[in-house]
């Protein structure tokens, strides 16, 4: 069974950071594509960043390029995803999701950029 928990979320002013965890297992994670996927009240969900099996190959979206960072590391199983500058635009609840299939997801770790 494949097993995804999120961790890390909070409340913290604009400007400052924050680094959401994801356990997994139930699965050969050295062999899987994972994504950071968030959806704030309201809105479509949106993939933030994904990151390949190796950790070659790491993309985001537009809106978060330069300011999160997508890691992993394989031998813990774990995904990382460090969000710094944060504004009140990068409020959500951010999930973690093997590959791009949204039904294997863990059940989220909410963010709020509030002042």
């Amino acid at each position: 069974e494949v097993r995804l928990v999120e961790s890390g979320g909070g409340t913290v002013e604009p400007g400052k950071s924050l680094r959401l965890s994801c356990a997994t297992s139930g699965f050969t994670f050295s062999a899987a594509y994972m994504s950071w996927v968030r959806q704030a009240p309201g809105k479509e969900r949106g993939r933030v960043a994904r990151i390949s099996p190796a950790c070659t190959t790491t993309d985001y979206a537009d809106s978060v390029q330069g300011r999160f960072t997508v890691s992993r590391d394989n031998a813990r199983a774990m995904m990382y995803l460090h969000l710094s500058n944060l504004k009140p635009g990068d409020t959500a609840m951010y999930y973690c999701v093997k590959g791009t299939n949204w039904r294997e997801r863990g059940q989220g770790t909410r963010v709020t950029v509030s002042s």
